[in-house]
């Protein structure tokens, strides 16, 4: 498998939804229906109004389009390390991990206000890659700041982003005060236009207009499976860290910067949980980009053969073990 998607063959797309399914069987034998709560943020709980009445004749619709974000994010990321030249050899490796890390917890697999807000913070990633060597950037920056700031109507912990596009900024372009006020703008953009529109409706109230938030340490019930998924997707992590620190002298230096952005990006992802904890993983469902993308240099640069495919097929059993013989899905 290893081998297959290391190549760049338009076929290993199909693959790749194949492979998906197959790993992801059993969100479609036990679908989980979703139901708004009163702290879920006004897009993400008009989602799920909308796809409701649905969901009662086809119970089957939510880990539809779940499973259609996974994969659509798969190949986003996949497109992405490989438009970037993130890594020396393009292939679909990336697309592979990202299904394979997002398998090993099941609330990673529920149609989540952070698994849509994946999909913007996608968008986000590329487009502070972008700016590296835009003349004039001002347009992407704006528009960087309006996805973050769509995106916590979806879910309101993903504005703590804000430092992490802050930091990229840092990191891809020399310090200007009018592109740091215009980013702001466009993630204040959104709150603006709500506010209009809740006055304008005769709804306005501080209350109606900021949404619900909390801070707490999350607590999750320990198990040897939750060790075990955990194992899984540290480890190759490291090793991917390794692989990266050591062919980062033969590397251009916006790839340079690209890593350092997918760096900020998990430590600012580990931090999301806290806001608004759930007491579940489904919040950390965040990490799995960038958790996908070192995992992928993992499989790719890997100067021992076995290490790559012994990791791909135990990570594939423990997954299989988790869903048929453990706590399941």
């Amino acid at each position: 498998m290893i081998g297959i998607f290391k190549q760049k063959n338009p076929a290993n797309i199909l693959l790749l939804l194949i492979f998906g399914v197959l790993i992801k069987l059993p969100m479609f034998g036990n679908p989980h229906v979703i139901s708004s709560q009163k702290e879920d943020s006004i897009l993400y709980k008009a989602i799920l109004d909308f796809l409701q009445p649905y969901s009662k004749s086809f119970p089957a619709i939510f880990p539809l389009i779940t499973y259609a974000l996974l994969f659509l994010q798969a190949m986003i990321l996949t497109r992405f390390i490989n438009n970037q030249r993130m890594v020396s050899w393009p292939g679909y490796l990336p697309g592979m991990a990202y299904l394979l890390v997002t398998s090993l917890f099941s609330e990673w697999n529920i149609l989540s206000a952070p698994l849509i807000d994946n999909t913007i913070l996608l968008f986000v990633l590329s487009g502070l890659f972008k700016i590296y060597n835009q003349q004039n950037a001002k347009g992407t920056i704006f528009n960087i700041g309006l996805a973050l700031g769509i995106a916590s109507f979806i879910f309101f912990p993903s504005l703590t982003f804000i430092i992490w596009v802050i930091l990229g900024l840092l990191v891809m372009r020399p310090f200007r005060l009018n592109e740091w006020i215009l980013c702001m703008v466009g993630i204040t953009t959104p709150f603006y236009f709500y506010a209009i529109y809740l006055f304008i409706t005769a709804q306005w109230s501080w209350q109606n207009f900021l949404p619900y938030f909390s801070l707490s340490v999350p607590v999750v019930k320990q198990s040897a499976w939750l060790a075990g998924s955990v194992f899984l997707l540290i480890v190759p992590f490291l090793a991917g860290g390794y692989y990266v620190q050591d062919n980062l002298r033969r590397m251009l230096i916006q790839v340079r910067k690209g890593w350092s952005l997918l760096l900020l990006y998990m430590l600012g992802a580990i931090f999301v949980p806290f806001v608004n904890s759930s007491g579940t993983f489904e919040n950390w469902v965040m990490c799995a980009i960038p958790f996908a993308s070192f995992h992928a240099c993992t499989y790719l640069y890997s100067k021992f053969r076995i290490f790559p495919l012994l990791l791909f097929w135990v990570t594939v059993l423990f997954v299989l073990a988790y869903q048929y013989f453990g706590p399941g899905w």
